[in-house]
């Protein structure tokens, strides 16, 4: 049962990443980087500590008490990963919803799931899964057969984004997608999709406050048989302060650049309506990972819980992108393509839960 609650919490966490940029699209008469900031503002500073607040007592004293290296290294993970969440916005852009995705998240998947079991080959630590154990132990090697299924998943949607540019003439291309640009778009979400990865080295830089929250909620809970479901909403607080440096600092740039400062006054636009989508977008945004803490709680933060969030993600952002009809048009081919790589991912999600069931 602890298994079928991680599950679905990564599948909320994954519903919420795959929705988040509608709301968006309901922004009018503003550049980009003023509404991406706008709902930066909540995603990054205002709701992860209404978050904590709610949900891990004393959640201040755990940080300000944390040693300097876990503050800062979390700190430093999120600036990175904040570079690769700014050029998200710029993917998305340009591929959609259901491509771009799929490519990005790919890249994340494979970086965010294997690099910590990696690194925690060379330096043990107890309770965290190691290459080792993913490639020897009976369970490891289904959750690593289920990895690469994902990733071969990932590749067949990528795949089939290649034999859609094949086919459509620019104007259908741009019916769904306004600045659809396969070179440009490939570039962007590789990159960000390296770079985003970084999330979850922060919440490894972080986990001994989430480690303090969780010791903290035991002794007030004698004989709790769980982990703390929250212990790492504590943790993202630090996190998303690097990825806000990141966006604002690049936010007001575009601004001044673009002379886009008048947006967040201009009366000609629906000003109310933009700032409630944009608070919205970024509200959604950070419930991703409030549920991905959730979900770690219960499976742990190894390859496994990273793969699960990654694979919810791209398949509620092909289901968006069906609904938006960037499919529209195609060859029964690449409609099968994509649906292919959709069902690898699918049965790549089951691997994972099954080999966490074994361990």
């Amino acid at each position: 049962m602890i298994i079928a609650f991680g599950i679905l919490f990564h599948f909320i966490g994954g519903f919420a990443s795959g929705s988040f940029y509608i709301p968006y699209k309901k922004v009018k008469g503003w550049s980009w980087e003023s509404y991406w900031i706008i709902g930066g503002l909540f995603s990054w500073l205002i709701i992860p500590p209404l978050a904590a607040w709610l949900t891990v007592p004393h959640f201040t004293e755990i940080i300000a008490q944390a040693s300097g290296a876990t503050f800062w290294w979390t700190y430093f993970w999120g600036v990175l990963w904040g570079i690769g969440g700014l050029m998200y916005g710029l993917g998305m852009r340009y591929l959609g919803m259901s491509l771009g995705n799929s490519v990005l998240l790919g890249f994340t998947s494979a970086f965010g799931a294997l690099v910590p079991s990696i690194y925690y080959n060379f330096v043990p630590t107890p309770g965290k899964t190691t290459l080792h154990q993913l490639l020897t132990t009976n369970w490891g090697r289904i959750i690593f057969a289920g990895v690469l299924l994902c990733l071969l998943g990932i590749y067949i949607c990528g795949r089939a984004g290649v034999l859609k540019e094949r086919e459509l003439p620019e104007e259908k291309k741009k019916e769904s997608i306004k600045e659809f640009n396969l070179v440009k778009g490939l570039v962007v979400c590789i990159i960000s999709g390296i770079l985003s990865a970084c999330f979850n080295y922060g919440i490894e830089a972080g986990s001994a406050m989430a480690q303090t929250a969780n010791d903290l909620w035991k002794q007030s809970h004698p004989g709790a048989t769980t982990e703390f479901l929250y212990r790492n909403n504590v943790t993202y607080v630090v996190l998303l302060w690097g990825g806000l440096t990141t966006n604002f600092i690049w936010c007001m740039i575009l601004n001044a650049r673009n002379k886009s400062f008048g947006d967040y006054v201009n009366k000609k636009t629906p000003r109310l309506n933009n700032y409630f989508f944009a608070a919205l977008a970024g509200t959604v945004w950070f419930l991703q990972f409030f549920f991905y803490g959730m979900g770690e709680s219960r499976l742990g933060n190894g390859a496994s819980s990273w793969i699960l969030h990654m694979a919810f993600i791209i398949l509620v952002a092909n289901m968006w992108g069906f609904a938006l009809k960037e499919w529209k048009g195609v060859s029964k081919k690449t409609r099968t393509t994509i649906l292919l790589g959709i069902l690898a991912i699918l049965l790549s999600v089951w691997l994972v839960g099954y080999g966490n069931s074994l361990k």
